[in-house]
């Protein structure tokens, strides 16, 4: 077999375009992942029974089922109840709320991380609760579980590639429309590996300049 890869160069910005669609979708997915794991850990830190009931229920759900089958639900079987959705809203939403739990989990353990006498101290100052999360827990948080957060990312980012099954055109996506028009697959799925190697070194490289220097957190730079 001889490899061609002058075959499928001219469809190498039709590829990057569809990583630009994996980067945005795992962002938006992992921003809303986070701001549900911090609701979901504020209480199950500091709820009611019943709030830390529901947000174990919610974790225990989306953690011990896998991402795929919740999407297949999102855009199929909702529907049937008048839910309709685009595959990237599909994609985006699943993604979302099985980030969510994971994201619990992890800022959970770093809201158990923070000292008591730094909650003390906040409520002698007369914080709130929200005062309190918002400019005590947190920054502590990000310095704590950057590096943990930061694996959570880039785990999320090659997790993208199952959106090509809902028609998504995404990085792989767009591998499989290109291999259905030229027929060379392993010119193709070794390009398309090479650009998630790209986009995950550059990211985990970002991330880790960003944890060292901007929160001064624990991240190997190689």
């Amino acid at each position: 077999m001889e490899l061609q890869f002058s075959a499928i160069w001219g469809h190498f910005p039709y590829l990057l375009g569809g990583a630009w669609i994996s980067l945005q979708v795992a962002f938006l997915a992992f921003a809303g992942g986070m701001l549900l794991g911090l609701i979901g850990a504020s209480l199950q830190a500091y709820g009611n029974r019943i709030a830390r009931r529901c947000v174990n229920g919610y974790v225990g759900f989306f953690m011990n089922t896998p991402q795929l089958v919740q999407i297949y639900f999102i855009f199929f079987a909702l529907p049937e109840i008048g839910i309709l959705m685009t595959p990237y809203e599909a994609v985006l939403l699943g993604m979302t709320l099985n980030a969510g739990a994971y994201l619990t989990e992890i800022q959970r353990a770093g809201f158990e991380s923070v000292q008591v006498t730094e909650m003390e101290a906040a409520e002698t100052m007369g914080f709130s609760r929200i005062q309190s999360i918002r400019y005590v827990i947190v920054p502590h948080i990000i310095k704590v579980l950057f590096p943990p957060l930061s694996n959570q990312y880039i785990i999320m980012t090659l997790g993208t590639s199952m959106a090509a099954i809902f028609g998504l055109e995404e990085l792989t996506g767009r591998a499989f429309n290109i291999n259905s028009e030229t027929f060379r697959s392993v010119e193709i799925f070794t390009v398309t590996a090479g650009v998630y190697i790209a986009i995950t070194f550059l990211a985990t490289l970002s991330l880790a300049l960003i944890g060292r220097y901007g929160f001064r957190a624990k991240m190997r730079l190689f």
